[in-house]
């Protein structure tokens, strides 16, 4: 801990790459995992996606307001508040996430890339008009513009990742010289080659994640004997000392 504190003091850029492990250290459930409640209402492999928006919309609503309801019972953890303070204060330069629930933004960071998108965002899907989350948990569910179906801001199944966002990561990762995976399996592409890319381009590979990845073989250190808050709030004692 205190030789990957030592690395990051010394670091002119230092990236952090979250995935769900980030998030279900906060009590929200893994989208993925179907011992969970949302695998008994519905079947989101056929509903997280552009078809059932558009021609099974009221299943589709009914999903993605179970997820929504979800995400707002739930709050960042002090891991969440410690990548903030860090990034306040120069520490990191900012946050990759595969995580859609918003809660890097909720905990005051502000250069967070969003791969997946976030339910922070609700908007119409034919002429993009946004609208609040709230009036999509109160049943708004076509655009008062368009009449167009109202859709969370999240990549659904068979889109593409956002452009613009990829890029800055991708940009960002490229010139990283500490990359840290946090709560990631790293087995979902294509956001699983930023780890290798930083890695290519000359950055200390750190993994922090509870079971192995098929990245650990490139990593630097690997950590699987503590939660990803224990792991952050541990090593921001050693940074602050």
């Amino acid at each position: 801990m205190e030789k990957i504190a030592h690395l990051i003091k010394n670091s002119t850029s230092t990236v952090i790459f979250t995935g769900a492990g980030m998030s279900t250290e906060s009590g929200l459930p893994d989208f993925r995992s179907k011992n969970r409640g949302l695998w008994g209402k519905f079947n989101p492999d056929e509903l997280a996606n552009v078809d059932a928006l558009e021609n099974n919309q009221e299943e589709f609503v009914n999903f993605y307001q179970f997820r929504l309801n979800e995400i707002q019972a739930y709050h960042p953890h002090d891991g969440h508040y410690t990548l903030a303070k860090w990034e306040k204060n120069g520490i990191i330069d900012g946050i990759i996430t595969q995580n859609v629930d918003g809660f890097h933004h909720d905990a005051g960071n502000n250069n967070v890339m969003e791969l997946h998108g976030t339910f922070r965002k609700f908007f119409c899907h034919h002429c993009k008009k946004e609208v609040e989350r709230e009036r999509f948990l109160e049943g708004q569910t076509n655009c008062s513009r368009c009449n167009g179906p109202i859709r969370p801001g999240i990549v659904l199944f068979g889109e593409m990742l956002p452009e613009d966002t990829f890029l800055k990561a991708e940009e960002l990762t490229i010139h990283s010289e500490v990359f840290i995976v946090l709560g990631s399996s790293l087995t979902v592409t294509p956001a699983n080659m930023f780890p290798i890319l930083a890695k290519e381009h000359g950055a200390t590979l750190i993994i922090v994640n509870r079971e192995e990845t098929p990245m650990d073989p490139y990593a630097d250190y690997i950590i699987n004997d503590q939660s990803v808050k224990e792991f952050l709030l541990k090593l921001d004692r050693y940074i602050s000392a």
